[in-house]
């Protein structure tokens, strides 16, 4: 078992940050990789941006490259997503999720950090 706990959502204005941080615990080293997720209301969840634990490879969706930026700790067992120039469609819950083996969906999510963009 994975716990993870996410944190560092809130409000801001369009063009602005936010740090989303995601600790996890518990079987952390049956971790193979990590991803955020989001859902906006109304709206199917999407994958945002992932790392492979081992090398730290990095995925991002179209919609985020050049604007956030995963990375991780392996020593804190923490991902982060660094979020800049927030722009009105990134409003959304924010999920971390951990997959244990390639192949299969991500096992573990957390509760989620809600992220609301003002313009």
């Amino acid at each position: 078992q994975v716990q993870l706990v996410e944190s560092g959502g809130g409000l801001v204005q369009a063009g602005g940050s936010l740090r989303l941080s995601c600790a996890a615990s518990g079987s952390t080293f049956s971790i193979y990789r990590m991803g955020w997720f989001r859902q906006a209301a109304g709206k199917e969840r999407e994958s945002v941006a992932t790392i492979w634990w081992s090398g730290g490879t990095t995925y991002y969706a179209d919609s985020v490259k050049g604007r956030f930026t995963i990375s991780r700790d392996n020593a804190k067992n923490t991902v982060n997503l660094q979020m800049n120039n927030l722009k009105a469609e990134d409003m959304a819950v924010y999920y971390c999720a951990v997959q244990t083996r390639p192949g299969i969906p991500y096992d573990y999510w957390g509760q989620g950090t809600q992220v609301t963009v003002s313009s």
